[in-house]
Parts: C-alpha cells; structure tokens; sequence
C-alpha cells in the first residue's frame, strides 16, 4: 500500500479510501466486517461514512455498523483514521440537520456513540450551510478539537470560494481550519477543476474524490452489457447513452493497455493535483480486491494524454474560458 499526507497535515493515510455507504443498505453487517478487516490487511487505513448513512429509517446504521467493528478489538481502532460526516436530517425536528452550533455537539456524541470510540479523526461537512456564520462553525469546531472529540476538519461539495471563506476565516481565528475537501471527481466529471481543485492546492487542502467510477460508467459498463452482466439504468443510463462513443473509446484505450477500465480511472485520480485518495465503495471482497488492484496501474505521460482527449479536462478558471 501507498501511503501520503493528507493535505499539509502530517496524517498518513492510504492512497485508497474505504467508503462505506454500502454498509447496511447493500452488504449485511457480517460481509462489512470482512471487508474492512480484508482492508486493513491490503493496508487500507483510511475509511470514509457518515452519520446519515443507513438512510431513511436507518440512518446511523453504517456508523453503528463499523462501531461494532471496532469494538472487536485488535487492534481495528488504533489502525484505522475514521472520517465522518455531518449536515443531513437526521431527524424532523428543527436543529437536526445542518451546521449550526448547536447540532454540531450533538451530532458529534451521536456518531461518537454509534462508532463506538471516544475521538472522529476527521469531521466533514457534508456540505456548505450557506445560513449559519463562519464563527459560529468554526468556534464549535474549536470546542469539539479542545475536547478532544475530533482531530481534523474536513468539507465536501464545497466550491472553492467556499473554501476561501472557511479557510480565512479559520486563518483570522488562528485555527488550523480545512484539511481536506471531498469532492465528485473522475473522468466523465472533472468540473472542479476549474475552481475547487486549484483553491485545494493554494490552502494545502487533500482532496479526496467520491464516486471515482461515476456510478460504475467507468468500470467497463459496455463490456458488461454485452456479456449481459450489468445494465445502466436512470441517469446512469442516460449519461451512457450521451457519452457512448467516449466510453466505447475509453474501453478500447485500457484493453489496448491491459488494465481493467476500473483499474485505470482509480490510477488516473491518483495523479491529479491536490488528490489524496479516491473513495473505493465495495459492496463484496471481491470489488475491494479489484479496487486495491489499481495501485499497481502507472499511467504514461502520453496515456494520459490520450485519456485527456477522450475526456477534456479544465484549465484552471478563469483562462479556461477567458484570458
């Protein structure tokens, strides 16, 4: 296993993220627990879920899930860098959702109680709260990091004049502020790019990609349909009947490679600026197998090249699209 900081800090983690939204919804506590100990015996150390994970009625469960992994034992804690998340309802009463103070401290002993540990190593929010203050977060940020209950600050889908503004004005608090920003990046979508990837960089922030395969699109969806293994359906389908001639194109480039499509779009993210790591979402061992495979894939400069000619990528705003 590879192994980097994330971001300017002086956290190692692996350069795969286990994400685990599947855990519950998909794949029965049992599988789960064999999959994160398969993890952390390919050297995985970095997992990634959130409190409203389980969804619906059972929201919480995919946190419940690895907490009652954890209290195994061996080890599986002290190895593992735990991220969760934070802003979605957990509930229909008023201040259940969202990043006000107040459900900040009790979302955090909510997830602390259902991982079953005493510290979150790194707190993200889910997304931006365009209502509550940047003081107001950032100060109950303090509280949780002073209490020992959280170690790092972390976002997603954040744009990158938000990242601006959370990161001066943690800068004006003297605080340590944003140490990552989890964002939806892969091949067929690489709008941040032009702003949030570039503003990662300037703040030193890791960036850590969700849905690296864009719903499976690029895991070989063609090759599956033919042999009759998988279908798209919904947007998927939809995006797939739009970018069939990319994809067929896309295919063709990994057979000529050797590589499995999935393999190289996990390889790809790896090299982009400000990447740390990709988030892997197995339902089986079997996918996670595939996932960790990836780290054996190095891409050319002119692969790459040609990648970039079968999805054009951005140039940082604004020359992308002026001067």
């Amino acid at each position: 296993m590879e192994y980097t900081h994330l971001g300017r800090t002086g956290l190692s983690v692996s350069r795969l993220c286990l994400g685990t939204m599947n855990f519950g919804p998909h794949t029965v506590e049992a599988d789960a627990h064999r999959i994160m100990d398969a993890a952390h015996g390919h050297g995985i150390n970095f997992f990634d879920t959130a409190n409203v994970y389980g969804w619906g009625e059972n929201k919480g469960l995919t946190e419940s899930i690895i907490g009652n992994w954890f209290a195994k034992g061996g080890g599986r804690r002290e190895k593992t860098v735990i991220a969760t998340k934070l802003y979605g309802d957990m509930g229909d009463w008023p201040n259940e959702g969202k990043l006000s103070a107040l459900n900040i401290r009790r979302a955090v002993d909510a997830s602390l109680q259902r991982l079953q540990t005493d510290h979150i190593d790194l707190y993200q929010m889910h997304h931006v709260d365009r209502d509550t203050p940047w003081d107001e977060i950032w100060q109950a940020m303090e509280v949780l990091t002073l209490q020992g209950k959280i170690v790092y600050v972390g976002s997603s889908n954040f744009a990158g004049w938000h990242l601006a503004q959370a990161q001066e004005a943690a800068r004006a608090r003297n605080f340590l502020g944003l140490t990552s920003e989890q964002s939806l990046y892969n091949l067929i979508e690489r709008s941040v790019e032009l702003e949030v990837a570039p503003a990662a960089q300037h703040y030193g922030l890791g960036l850590i990609p969700w849905s690296p395969l864009h719903g499976g699109l690029l895991g070989g969806v063609l090759r599956k349909e033919r042999e009759g293994v998988r279908r798209a359906s919904g947007r998927a389908l939809d995006t797939l009947n739009e970018r069939r001639e990319q994809i067929q194109a896309y295919e063709d480039l990994c057979e000529e490679l050797g590589h499995q499509p999935g393999d190289v779009a996990l390889a790809w993210l790896r090299t982009r600026p400000a990447v740390t790591a990709p988030i892997i979402g197995p339902r089986t061992e079997e996918q996670l197998d595939a996932a960790v495979r990836s780290l054996e894939v190095e891409l050319d400069a002119k692969t790459l090249e040609r990648l970039d000619g079968i999805f054009p990528g951005y140039r940082t705003a604004p020359e992308h699209y002026a001067w």
